[in-house]
């Protein structure tokens, strides 16, 4: 299925997709669509399924409001964001063009938002995609997809990866579509950050994926895959919360909003299950992507080393104080005994002599430190890295990046900490809960460092070149991006070395 042309209206932007005739609107010479359905609501008889094409409409359709989120996690008061949006259409799409209509033939950027794969929407203000499109000449687009329970818990009868495979289906309408929206189907770049670099990673192991993206980009890809056993086991808790079983005849009928109830109470007391929940359980992690034999038949890591992303262009980075923002959270900050550090190193470094190795490649690190880049490492810094590792071990190209300067708001003390990079990279920087990191008027350094990231990645999606050199296991350039970025050797080589066998396998289900 095609879109047809563009038909203008005015000043309001129209264009006809496949479904139907699209109104928008035209915000500071960007043409903006919202609120477009990709697929049916998964509610009803479709709970729990697979996505399914939306059906068509007749007439013009107001594209100027954004869909309703699907249900969140209760984490930043997420849970009653979604509660208060009307509707069930929760998965839709949204499209920021500098120059509608068939014959434009831009680059197309694909967002997909992080969140821990239980929160996260379309619709937050920092992913606004009007900067990013008006100042690189790209289309940007925007989705929802299911999160938490509804989007990745192992329920008897449903297909696993729910979450991602609304991603895919994403990316197919992008396919049929983008056409009318200026943009060219064959140069879509994908590109995500935490848990939506994880599920970027997802993306380039399945091939469901295949030919949906020609490049991607995965900023501090979330590392956690679950086996179906851990899954499964998560999932039943979560369904005893309620009385049930996770079965799809058990839960189809309850409210969304008692399901991540459920989740969050179970979320609340993960330390309690780590005996059977190993690691997911230490950082209070229900829901990830399943290795499930089906969509995804091995992690990704091993997929890129298999070949799986040798006709994708990759650019993979993450921030250099990743861990800061949830030590700071979890009021930490300053705080991290001998013991706290010692229990972080025996259970996330890798191997037996794991926490030896941390301790003789940083012997002047106090707990505080430790506890960070143990904590960055495992969850994002070497995931992301070994991402760009298995590319060009396979004779593939990667581009790698660090974002090394130090965000400015709340005194300086976070550093260059976990989500600094997405007001950076939109250009949103006085919008958004990761605006106060920047801080309330935004300095010129900031804008400027702003604009050096835009460019990178609006270049890398229309010609596969951020400005540095691709990444090899020879030398291992590296973009820094600070007040005064430069292009060195990867510049976290002690955490590299412990963890260069590490081969980041599922996390399975430990006792029974």
């Amino acid at each position: 299925m095609t879109a047809a042309a563009y038909e203008p209206s005015g000043p309001r932007p129209e264009v006809r997709a496949a479904a139907g005739a699209l109104r928008g609107s035209r915000e500071a010479g960007v043409a903006v669509f919202r609120g477009i359905p990709y697929a049916e609501p998964p509610v009803g008889a479709l709970r729990f399924a697979a996505p399914r094409r939306a059906e068509g409409w007749s007439g013009v359709r107001e594209a100027v409001s954004y869909g309703p989120p699907p249900p969140q996690a209760g984490v930043f008061g997420m849970d009653a964001l979604a509660q208060d949006a009307a509707g069930d259409d929760w998965l839709t799409v949204n499209v920021w063009s500098p120059e509608p209509g068939p014959g434009a033939g831009l680059p197309v950027m694909v967002w997909i938002h992080g969140g821990a794969f239980v929160i996260g929407m379309s619709g937050l203000p920092e992913y606004d995609g009007g900067r990013l499109a008006r100042d690189g000449g790209v289309v940007v687009v925007t989705f929802n997809y299911r999160v938490g329970i509804e989007g990745f818990a192992q329920i008897e009868g449903a297909p696993a990866n729910r979450g991602l495979l609304d991603q895919v289906a994403a990316l197919e309408w992008v396919r049929d579509n983008i056409r009318a929206f200026g943009g060219d189907p064959d140069r879509v770049t994908v590109f995500g950050q935490s848990a939506g670099a994880g599920s970027v990673a997802a993306l380039l192991a399945t091939d469901r994926a295949a030919g949906l993206f020609r490049r991607a980009v995965a900023q501090s890809a979330q590392g956690t895959f679950f086996s179906p056993e851990l899954a499964t086991d998560i999932t039943a808790a979560c369904a005893a919360e309620l009385g049930l079983r996770p079965t799809v005849a058990d839960l189809s009928g309850i409210a969304p909003h008692r399901l991540t109830a459920a989740g969050d109470a179970v979320s609340a007391k993960m330390d309690r299950w780590a005996h059977r929940w190993g690691l997911a359980a230490h950082r209070s992690i229900p829901f990830s992507p399943v290795v499930d034999g089906d969509l995804l038949a091995v992690t990704p890591w091993q997929a890129l080393t298999d070949g799986s992303g040798r006709d994708v262009e990759l650019l993979v980075g993450h921030t250099r104080e990743e861990q800061r923002l949830f030590t700071a959270l979890d009021g930490l900050l300053g705080q991290v005994t001998d013991e706290q550090a010692a229990t972080a190193l025996r259970l996330f470094a890798p191997g037996p002599d794991g926490e030896r190795r941390y301790r003789d490649a940083f012997p002047a690190a106090g707990p505080d430190e430790l506890y960070e880049l143990v904590h960055s490492d495992w969850l994002f810094r070497m995931p992301t890295l070994h991402l760009a590792e298995a590319q060009a071990a396979a004779g593939s190209r990667a581009h790698v990046y660090e974002l090394t300067w130090p965000a400015p708001g709340m005194g300086g003390a976070f550093g260059a900490c976990h989500g600094l990079d997405v007001p950076l990279v939109f250009g949103n920087l006085d919008r958004g809960q990761p605006a106060m990191l920047i801080g309330e008027a935004p300095s010129a350094e900031a804008e400027a460092l702003s604009t050096r990231m835009r460019a990178a990645w609006t270049s890398f999606a229309a010609h596969g070149d951020p400005g540095w050199p691709a990444y090899d296991t020879g030398r291992r350039l590296a973009q820094l991006f600070d007040t005064r970025p430069a292009v060195t050797a990867y510049p976290e080589d002690p955490s590299r070395l412990i963890w260069q066998d590490h081969t980041f396998p599922v996390l399975p289900l430990i006792g029974r």
